[in-house]
């Protein structure tokens, strides 16, 4: 379970270099930000960052911006910033839904999703980050030719959006229900926390690319 009440997180997220504040502000310039022109990749939820600091590392011609919602689970990720910088990442705390505040359309090239909430109760299904309401986020921020991944254990939310992708009237350019097990789609995966905990278990994980 993610820690979401650690006193003084939200001071030290102000505080600290790696965190936007004020970001609305910044729709339409983050090449400013991160002093050039290189393409700019999301991930959405990115929980302690360990995801996205990999790819960072490994893609040091791209600039990645992790938005997470909660301050507790975003400290995480600034610690261990702290103890490896890396000059491609910013760190954004909000709430998914006003993504569309933060970037202009075209900015973006890419957007990661793993292991989202599922959301299990129908009525909070526009809540899902696959939804077709945040595909029309996606859409009004994403490079023509940019893409979503999406990775999961739960079946269930994964049904959802693969009938979501179709809705929101995308494509699917990639899609296995055993990534592990799919030499294709598993070249070059790197692995989140939950994602290691699940595949230990035993758990298939899911994974979709879509554009439009």
């Amino acid at each position: 379970m993610r820690l979401r009440n650690i006193p003084g997180s939200r001071e030290a997220i102000a505080e600290n270099r790696w965190c936007i504040q004020e970001s609305e502000q910044l729709k339409g310039s983050w090449h400013q930000v991160f002093g050039n022109d290189h393409p700019v990749h999301v991930e959405i939820g990115m929980g302690k960052g360990r995801f996205l600091m990999a790819l960072a590392r490994e893609n040091p011609r791209n600039n990645y911006i992790g938005i997470e919602k909660y301050s507790s689970v975003l400290l995480r990720a600034l610690q261990k910033m702290e103890e490896a910088p890396l000059e491609n990442i910013r760190f954004i705390r909000m709430d998914a839904e006003t993504v569309s505040n933060i970037f202009q359309k075209g900015e973006v090239e890419r957007i990661y999703l793993n292991f989202s909430d599922p959301w299990p109760k129908d009525r909070h299904a526009r809540r899902r980050l696959t939804s077709r309401q945040f595909f029309a986020r996606y859409d009004s921020i994403l490079k023509p030719d940019g893409h979503v991944e999406f990775k999961t254990d739960n079946q269930g939310l994964f049904d959802f959006s693969l009938e979501e992708v179709k809705e929101a009237g995308w494509k699917l350019d990639g899609c296995t229900r055993d990534l592990h097990h799919d030499e294709t789609m598993n070249q070059g995966n790197i692995m989140t926390e939950y994602e290691e905990r699940f595949s230990a278990m035993g758990n298939p994980i899911f994974k979709l690319i879509a554009s439009r």
